[in-house]
């Protein structure tokens, strides 16, 4: 369960922001993830609560943007939605593909006060 170690990377972050900000407290974090990033969301927001017991987003509303995966195919140019990286162009079942998004893995934004 890497998740753990994700939740924990998304504090840290959030950690230094608010101190570049200099600002006293988070009310809405922002994060996108993509379909292809390896996160399972139900493991995340599991260990979320108790990864930001006592830190600065404890309080903070978290709001998560699934960016769902496209892919454009190398040899017909066909843009196509993947549910996994090894599917096939829709069109001229070529595997050769170019992943256009679903990999993100950010803090998009944090509102602090």
């Amino acid at each position: 369960m890497h998740e753990l170690s994700v939740a924990l990377g998304i504090v840290k972050i959030a950690e230094q922001e608010l101190r570049k900000a200099n600002a006293n407290k988070i009310e809405l974090i922002e994060l996108e993830i993509g379909t292809l990033a390896g996160i399972e969301l139900d493991s995340l927001n599991f260990v979320w609560e108790v990864v930001v017991k006592d830190t600065v987003l404890e309080n903070a509303q978290k709001e998560i943007i699934v960016i769902l995966a496209e892919g454009q195919c190398v040899d017909c140019d066909s843009i196509y939605p993947l549910k996994n990286i090894y599917d096939a162009c829709p069109i001229c079942r070529s595997s050769f593909k170019i992943i256009l998004k679903g990999k993100e893995l950010r803090v998009k934004s944090l509102i602090v006060e």
